[in-house]
């Protein structure tokens, strides 16, 4: 009985202490609470400035885009004209060596006729000593000049051709030389937007950094408070009859905050690599699981289903494949192109119909090789591989969608050995 009523003691002078403290967290909770209002009426209102910055991204990207695709395209018209060039000297010199020939050939007809006399067949006629041989002598006589007049004129001939290619290599040289001028100026151009864009994303990141760090360690701070509140309050329960039920549920809580909240959640950094080398599958698409190539050469950085960015409310779903920028992103399988421009959170993206309610994505991309409405073969080229989007490095989104819900890439794409 004493034991009971020095207890009973004990629990009326903890009691008050414990709830003075109660007070005194629950105030620290409420002002905490009130923190995390206000910063997030401060993080929707810079989501509001974003959509601005957003629309700049977008615009930057999608010309940077069209620009690697110009300069693309410049190159290969740059080649094409230096090929010709090579032609052309190659015809120059054939040309030169023909008129070398004819200038010796003719200059032998030139010394027979002068050491022949050019009053020959005059004479001939005038002294009529063998007047048998005076026909065949003027018809042999005929030969030669008709001989001479063909060689001249096909000399003349070379001349004008010589002439013309030479004409032909500085139109051409001349025509290099602006092509030159013009790829210079779209890199120029390219480079302009680059810094566009760099300065474009180190604003969103500025912007976000500092308040998206506060707004953290004030969630923290009011998780902390909180904890210590719930605390207090079990403490408390313990003293009533029901301390016992109290014990246990709160034991229970505390099993479950202990649990992980996503065994899988940690990002794989250095995940398997995969190939776009080997056969393309030319069976329907519904047949091709496992069969399929991936789309680019590179390592899995993100899988399928796994949290993004670490946190569980939002997973993956499709892959994100880490691969030099610039690379080329291959069709998966033969389909048509239903869309190909930026969205925003995907930035530059092509999705392709394979027929059956089957699509194929890809996103991030540096820049876009096909149009909407393009058909395209398995293993062609339909982008480059690139950061659009907002990524701070070079890789490939890549899902699969089945009647319009997303499915694992790696069920349809070949393992690697």
């Amino acid at each position: 009985m004493f034991r009971a009523l020095a207890l009973l003691l004990l629990t009326c002078l903890i009691t008050p202490a414990f709830a003075d403290e109660k007070a005194d967290a629950q105030k620290q909770l409420n002002a905490a609470k009130a923190d995390v209002a206000e910063l997030k009426k401060l993080l929707e209102q810079l989501q509001k400035e974003k959509s601005g910055v957003q629309k700049d991204l977008k615009r930057t990207e999608t010309e940077m885009g069209q620009l690697e695709k110009q300069v693309k395209g410049l190159q290969q018209e740059m080649n094409k004209s230096e090929e010709e060039l090579q032609r052309l000297d190659q015809e120059k010199k054939k040309l030169q060596q023909s008129r070398v020939e004819q200038q010796r050939l003719i200059g032998i007809q030139a010394r027979a006729a002068y050491q022949g006399g050019q009053q020959e067949p005059l004479r001939l006629l005038l002294n009529q000593q063998q007047p048998e041989k005076f026909s065949r002598t003027l018809t042999y006589y005929d030969y030669l000049g008709q001989a001479r007049v063909a060689q001249l004129a096909t000399f003349n001939e070379t001349l004008r051709q010589l002439a013309n290619v030479e004409n032909d290599i500085a139109s051409q040289k001349n025509q290099l030389l602006e092509q030159k001028d013009m790829l210079d100026s779209r890199r120029d151009e390219l480079a302009a937007v680059r810094k566009e864009r760099q300065q474009a994303l180190a604003k969103l990141n500025s912007d976000f950094k500092a308040r998206d760090q506060k707004l953290k360690a004030r969630q923290q701070e009011q998780a902390e408070l909180g904890r210590v509140l719930q605390t207090i309050e079990e403490t408390l329960a313990r003293q009533a009859r029901e301390a016992e039920e109290a014990r246990r549920q709160a034991q229970q809580l505390a099993q479950q905050q202990q649990q992980p909240r996503n065994p899988g959640a940690a990002k794989n950094s250095s995940g398997p690599l995969v190939s776009s080398a080997g056969a393309s599958y030319g069976g329907p698409f519904a047949s091709a699981k496992g069969k399929l190539p991936w789309p680019v050469d590179g390592r899995l950085v993100a899988r399928y289903g796994t949290p993004r960015n670490g946190d569980v409310r939002s997973k993956w779903d499709g892959v994100l494949i880490g691969a030099s920028a610039g690379a080329q992103v291959r069709a998966v399988h033969g389909g048509r192109v239903v869309f190909a421009d930026w969205l925003r959170g995907a930035g530059l993206l092509v999705i392709l119909d394979h027929g059956n309610g089957y699509l194929s994505l890809y996103g991030h991309n540096q820049s876009l090789l096909k149009e909407a409405g393009d058909i395209v073969k398995a293993g062609e080229s339909i982008a480059t591989v690139g950061t659009s989007g907002g990524q701070d490095t070079p890789a490939l989104y890549f899902a699969i969608r089945q009647q319009g819900r997303p499915s694992d890439p790696a069920q349809w794409c070949r393992a690697q050995g």
